[in-house]
């Protein structure tokens, strides 16, 4: 890796340490391409494992079509999970720790085999999925003002911030997984919804996408691992004092959480 790279990895650490966002990486090297980008990004995943936290899953970005053409890409990116991201359920949020949150819901899985590269299908990731729950994701972007490129959010692990998992486990042979239907609220007030056919027709495509797209990094989905499948709509902009809750339906419930 050449030292451009690793500085911007310790760029991105700096920023999140310090809460004040840094210019885009595509600002300084307009040529980035998205597999340097990924470099940045598992360098500062080497180096946060190597501090004592451990990696509990992936998230996978750039699900829907809409986001997909905002960022002008055919396919979506993915992050890492981190054990010091998770939140409970109906949790609170210290501001500090974040620059500007965005909240998202969508289907996470939690897998009991794992999954390798490169011929994955869905049949595959239902085999592998030892349930689903409703889940809220908090991305949030150390590049100031959102202003971001695809090689961006990429180089910046996907935008990711902090993740809360619902309380109900449901099996993948009790639920179909494209008609799920999720209403997003803040503060009580219904903001949008969206339906598990939004993410590239059914969540279960979106984590047969990222076994197959980690096999050439040299990488895996891993048995007891969190995976993030994609929000089902818009992502909302979260302030102190804020409250989202989404509720996914009778079978998967209700996920919150609180900003403080």
């Amino acid at each position: 890796m050449n030292v451009s790279l690793t500085e911007w990895s310790a760029r991105f650490l700096i920023a999140e340490k310090t809460g004040i966002g840094i210019t885009a990486p595509t600002s300084e090297i307009p040529d980035l391409d998205v597999e340097d980008a990924y470099q940045i990004q598992l360098e500062t995943i080497r180096r946060k494992t190597q501090s004592g936290l451990e990696v509990s899953g992936k998230k996978i970005g750039l699900t829907s079509k809409a986001m997909q053409e905002v960022l002008g890409v055919n396919e979506p990116d993915y992050g890492h999970l981190l054990d010091g991201m998770k939140i409970e359920n109906n949790g609170s949020v210290s501001s500090l720790r974040l620059i500007q949150p965005k909240v998202e819901a969508e289907v996470a899985f939690i897998l009991k085999k794992d999954l390798h590269g490169p011929d994955i299908t869905v049949a595959d990731v239902i085999e592998a999925t030892d349930y689903v729950v409703a889940s809220i994701e908090v991305v949030d972007s150390r590049v100031m003002d959102w202003k971001i490129k695809l090689p961006d959010t990429v180089a910046d692990n996907a935008s990711s911030g902090l993740y809360i998992l619902g309380d109900r486990k449901i099996h993948l042979s009790d639920i179909d997984l494209p008609s799920i239907r999720m209403s997003l609220y803040k503060n009580g007030e219904f903001m949008n919804q969206g339906t598990g056919e939004a993410v590239l027709g059914n969540p279960a495509n979106c984590v047969a996408w990222l076994a197959n797209k980690l096999y050439g990094f040299k990488g895996s989905l891993d048995a007891g691992e969190v995976i993030l499948s994609g929000a089902l709509s818009a992502a909302i902009e979260a302030k102190p004092g804020d409250r989202f809750s989404a509720d996914f339906g009778e079978k998967l419930g209700k996920v919150s959480v609180n900003f403080e």
